[in-house]
């Protein structure tokens, strides 16, 4: 099967290729840090240079956010992007609805800027993002003196009324989550005081990392049960701060277990994010036995980067802790792949969090490989996967149910399967993982549209 690569609205399909993937994986820059870049670069004064910015769908709604509430960002035709912010205080009313897409993360931190500031906005987004929760960031912002309406379940359209004179918010996160503490503290921006977030367990930090790069002051300490305590002092004056933005690990997970499962790979992926509260998946895929190397390590913007190289290599089943789920939540649909072609069982724990992600991730990675002939089970909130060592069946045609990385998930399995597998839907690829398909085609991978 041969293909363009062009990753469309339409369906696709992934089949074994007929030898390894080699060469080099150039991957977008990472989400994460792409949206806090658009968002602290709007609320600095001065003109922010960022370069790499992930140019995906998800980050544009944020992009087009800030335009809205009156920062000035431009792309020059080198790929470089240019936010004049606007200030702290200084963001202006927006005029019409901020349709966030299918980001759950642009919906979530920009409601915390918005509940800090003196204005009404609505947010929206496409049928998967308004079926997900926002009770969890409404709930801690209302501290902060600002008023919501949503609908049923606290989910969007969500109509935010902005504060004029913000509180600073002390809040103990009930369940770990990056988003929610990024909310809190970005509306501690503009709050007078100290805002405190404690977190039961450490959760990826880009915005610790971020607002301190901008001039922010962030003290992170330990508490005396595991997890730690976040204080920002409010209203800072932010600098404009030019950002380099690595290589999303996330979507490196994609051709980084593709490689590790086609045999005869050998890949390069340069410039990687490599910061500890994100690199789970990393360190799961090397108890598993994966010959992963990391070299060049350096400091980029205020984040370690590096460059990976991988091969092809035996798999084992292992057990994985709940305490890692913070560092790798979004790449467990890739690691339930990588499982399912591993020798012997293995068992992943303490995936809640999943069940609330642009689809429920859990349900949606069991029909994916029990529709492709893997033996999978789930006991509250494990998921146990039977792997034999050997290329799963494959066959199966998969409901992504507008989920970017349930789609690219699958398309790895076909990959590494007996038989092809389909997706029925691949646009939402784009949100996270522009090019896709043309990346891994251009490693040697047959993906194909349907």
């Amino acid at each position: 099967m041969a293909g363009t690569g062009t990753d469309s609205g339409a369906g696709m399909v992934a089949q074994r290729p007929a030898r390894g993937l080699e060469g080099v994986a150039r991957i977008p820059g990472d989400k994460s840090i792409s949206h806090r870049a658009l968002m602290l670069g709007a609320l600095a004064i001065g003109e922010t240079r960022i370069c790499g910015l992930l140019e995906g769908e998800d980050v544009r709604r944020t992009a087009e956010a800030m335009r809205a509430l009156g920062a000035a960002i431009r792309r020059e035709g080198d790929g470089v992007w240019r936010v004049a912010g606007r200030g702290i205080g200084a963001i202006t009313e927006p005029e019409d609805v901020l349709d966030m897409g299918n980001s759950g993360t642009a919906a979530r931190l920009l409601a915390g800027i918005l509940a800090s500031h003196p204005v009404f906005s609505v947010l929206t987004g496409d049928a998967s993002l308004r079926r997900r929760p926002m009770r969890r960031v409404i709930t801690p912002l209302a501290t902060c003196g600002a008023a919501f309406a949503a609908r049923d379940g606290g989910r969007m359209p969500l109509a935010i009324t902005g504060t004029a004179a913000a509180m600073p918010i002390a809040y103990r996160l009930p369940v770990a989550s990056a988003q929610v503490k990024s909310a809190i503290l970005l509306a501690g921006l503009n709050a007078r005081g100290v805002t405190t977030v404690e977190e039961p367990v450490a959760t990826r930090d880009h915005s610790e990392n971020m607002l301190r790069h901008f001039g922010a002051s962030v003290v992170v300490s330990e508490d005396q049960v595991g997890g730690r305590v976040i204080e920002l002092a409010g209203q800072p004056e932010l600098r404009a701060a030019d950002i380099v933005v690595p290589g999303d690990p996330s979507s490196a997970a994609f051709p980084l277990v593709a490689a590790l499962l086609v045999p005869g790979s050998a890949i390069s992926l340069p410039g990687i994010g490599l910061n500890p509260l994100r690199t789970g998946l990393f360190a799961t895929l090397a108890e598993m036995g994966a010959a992963i190397t990391i070299s060049n390590r350096r400091i980029s913007g205020g984040e370690p980067v590096g460059d990976l190289a991988v091969a092809h290599g035996a798999l084992v089943g292992i057990d994985v802790a709940p305490e890692r789920a913070p560092s790798m939540i979004d790449e467990y649909p890739i690691l339930a792949v990588a499982a399912a072609c591993a020798r012997g069982v293995t068992r992943l724990r303490g995936l809640a969090e999943l069940r609330v992600k642009e689809s429920d991730r859990l349900a949606a990675t069991m029909a994916l490989l029990a529709g492709n002939g893997v033996a999978v089970e789930n006991e509250g909130d494990d998921l146990i996967i039977h792997g034999t060592g050997a290329p799963p069946a494959g066959g199966g045609m998969v409901a992504t149910g507008m989920d970017h990385r349930i789609a690219m998930s699958a398309l790895v399995l076909g990959l590494a399967s007996v038989a092809p597998v389909a997706i029925d839907e691949a646009r939402f690829i784009e949100t996270s993982f522009p090019g896709f398909a043309a990346l891994m085609n251009g490693l040697g991978a047959a993906i194909a549209p349907l």
